[in-house]
């Protein structure tokens, strides 16, 4: 025991000092404690009861007993582990054995995990783990004293021009600034985080007034609109902030938050620099489909949302290329809602940005079952919604998706319409251009039903065009759908483009199209959109993954 690279402590069944070690006796201090001394008093004062009730347990039960406690040190109280076991002396009289290992270190590394897990790396605020935490407490507390609170959303204005006209580094440290002004300007109680790129939330306990949201929120934005001196730089910017408040527009976390966003949003497109609180009216869903939107915050806790997969079938040799991921709601009362319902209200509201994440990682994740069963590679191919699109933490998004999933980045398809690209098309180029860096492939999908122009085709860095089914509905009969179904082939042949046809739902349409060079087709004949456990069956069925079996086909609603 003198020897021991631990601290070594022998004590009596009241837990009075009998011996210490040499080490121990270093480690407090180097003066040997006085015989006698209850065990307890070397330890920090938060430790000692529970060092207490262990001791006499043990000395009851014979047992052995783990404990994390902090010894009292010249100047510091680290942290070690104790094993106290009991024995009996050579006289028979039951005494006590606690051997203590410094834990120090490894505490300081779980403390600084836990850290790096709640907490953003770059501003040092709570990030949106932690975030979540904190809105469950409130929202308790709320529900307790019956006192309303308010969730703030602030985006930054500008902040994408700092960073493309100045380099990263100036946009992160603008970033770090920006969250210290934040936070100096609310309270303690008060908590702010950074949700990702220039986006932050403020949990606002006891502001629901009028009258208080209107003072902190121009707070906030006065903050930010005083210049930036950085690196030699004076840069401006402002912030526009979107307010939900407990209980008048929400009572759960994910509603609080996304309505704030979608009044966030609302403030950027109406001007910027301004804060605005939510209401109906602002997100603009009909009156008749309030309570759907209501529905749909229950059915995101309760994974009411669910990915089908429709096969994208090489027009050739009829195998399996890929699957084009497409969102349901299986509601428990209403069944399957279209999804023409409830898009448009995600758009609106918010929350299409979390169902664009979570199906966007989930596709990527199921293309590697997908990948196992064929025995050869595939591709997924995802839906990405205007407000995905133009929502600055998109690319964060995509790469999560990749690296979570593990996916190449050429085996991701993102389906965009002509109508998004065309809305800002110097910001869709922009995108774009990073989206093609990560290998992704971008599909203009519906081609020829939006704002169609030939000049994106070789601007942007499109690698795939959509026919959309409305083209195919009557060919092989219709000349007028013909010609234009050719042009799009002949065109998509000249610029290097593969093609995909949507909606071919007869042999003859198949074959219209293949002799004229379509190399891919996707529609009812080759597989309707099915559930994943449905399309691995299909790949089951078929070793080569050839077209799908018309058992599979009805099965697939």
């Amino acid at each position: 025991m003198e020897e021991a690279g631990d601290v070594v402590f022998r004590l009596n069944q009241q837990g009075q000092l009998l011996f210490a070690s040499r080490r121990a006796i270093a480690r407090i201090g180097g003066a040997t404690p006085l015989l006698g001394c209850a065990m307890a008093t070397l330890l920090a004062d938060g430790d000692q009861a529970q060092l207490a009730g262990a001791l006499i347990d043990v000395a009851e039960s014979h047992t052995t007993r783990l404990l994390e406690a902090r010894l009292k040190t010249l100047d510091i109280e680290p942290w070690h582990e104790f094993r106290i076991s009991a024995y009996n002396n050579a006289d028979g009289i039951t005494e006590l054995l606690v051997v203590g290992r410094d834990m120090t270190v490894q505490h300081a590394t779980e403390e600084r995990l836990r850290h790096m897990a709640t907490h953003d790396a770059l501003t040092e605020l709570p990030n949106r783990l932690l975030l979540s935490d904190r809105m469950r407490m409130v929202i308790a507390n709320a529900r307790r004293s019956g006192q309303g609170f308010s969730v703030a959303n602030i985006g930054l204005d500008g902040f994408k021009k700092v960073n493309d006209g100045l380099g990263h580094p100036i946009g992160d440290a603008m970033l770090r600034m920006a969250a210290q002004r934040l936070r100096k300007t609310l309270r303690d109680s008060d908590t702010l985080a950074r949700v990702g790129g220039d986006e932050f939330v403020a949990i606002l306990p006891g502001t629901a007034t009028e009258a208080q949201i209107k003072l902190v929120t121009g707070r906030l934005i006065a903050t930010l609109q005083s210049p930036f001196e950085i690196e030699g730089h004076t840069i401006y910017i402002g912030a526009s902030v979107g307010v939900s408040v407990y209980p008048q527009h929400a009572e759960d976390e994910i509603r609080l938050l996304a309505l704030a966003d979608a009044a966030m949003s609302r403030a950027k497109e109406t001007g910027k620099a301004r804060a605005l609180v939510y209401s109906p009216a602002l997100a603009g869903p009909p009156q008749h489909d309030i309570s759907l939107e209501a529905a749909m915050f229950q059915a995101v806790r309760e994974g009411e949302f669910l990915l089908y997969y429709q096969p994208i079938v090489d027009a050739h040799t009829r195998e399996i290329q890929g699957f084009e991921t497409l969102m349901r709601w299986k509601h428990p009362t209403l069944g399957m809602v279209p999804p023409a319902r409830f898009i448009p209200i995600a758009e609106t509201n918010g929350l299409i940005n979390l169902l664009g994440a979570w199906a966007l990682k989930a596709a990527c994740v199921q293309l590697k079952q997908f990948e196992e069963v064929a025995k050869r590679s595939l591709y997924i191919s995802v839906n990405i919604s205007p407000r995905q699109f133009r929502n600055d933490k998109f690319l964060d998004v995509l790469d999560d998706a990749i690296a979570f999933s593990g996916l190449l980045g050429e085996q991701l398809v993102l389906e965009i319409t002509e109508g998004t690209l065309m809305i800002d098309p110097v910001h869709a180029e922009s995108i774009l251009s990073k989206m093609a860096e990560r290998k992704a492939r971008i599909a203009i999908d519906d081609f020829g039903t939006g704002y169609s122009s030939l000049a994106y085709l070789k601007r942007f860095p499109i690698s795939v065009l959509k026919i959309d089914r409305t083209f195919i509905r009557d060919l092989p009969g219709s000349a007028k759908d013909g010609a234009i179904c050719n042009a799009v082939l002949d065109l998509a042949k000249h610029l290097d483009l593969s093609v995909v046809a949507e909606g071919v739902e007869t042999e003859e349409q198949l074959q219209y199209l293949e002799e004229r060079g379509c190399q891919y087709i996707q529609g009812y004949l080759t597989g309707k959109p099915m559930a994943a456990n449905v399309a691995l069956a299909a790949l089951k069925e078929s070793i080569h993954a050839k077209l799908v079996p018309a058992e599979l086909r009805q099965v697939a609603q």
